[in-house]
């Protein structure tokens, strides 16, 4: 294998995100079905839910992966795939909360 192969130096990200975007898949089907039936109560209902959630975490693990993916060097783990799966569902909080603190501050001797 190269080193410098630049899937080699995303694997740990690649593994992470595949394995908690197919229980995120899971989590989404489970709980398209119990929306659909609590509010609506039909197939349709529950497909839109499903539908909906799918869409959500399929573009947070887009997102995700673009934002962090370079910086996972951590071999992969069962903890390193519950924090990926968490974060495909809390990825705008995350992506917003860096993005407002991450402007810059008051230069030095200005208040």
């Amino acid at each position: 294998m190269s080193y410098q192969d630049p899937l080699w130096k995303l694997r740990h990200a690649l593994a992470g995100v595949a394995l908690a975007l197919v229980l995120a898949v899971l989590a989404a089907a489970f709980a398209g079905r119990v929306l659909g039936d609590l509010f609506v109560g039909s197939y349709g209902a529950r497909v839109a839910f499903y539908g909906a959630l799918l869409l959500y975490v399929v573009v947070g693990a887009g997102v995700l992966f673009a934002k962090v993916a370079q910086h996972e060097t951590r071999p992969l783990s069962a903890g390193r795939v519950a924090l990926w799966f968490a974060s495909l569902w809390l990825w705008p909080v995350l992506l917003f909360a860096r993005r407002g603190g991450a402007g810059p501050g008051p230069g030095p001797g200005q208040p």
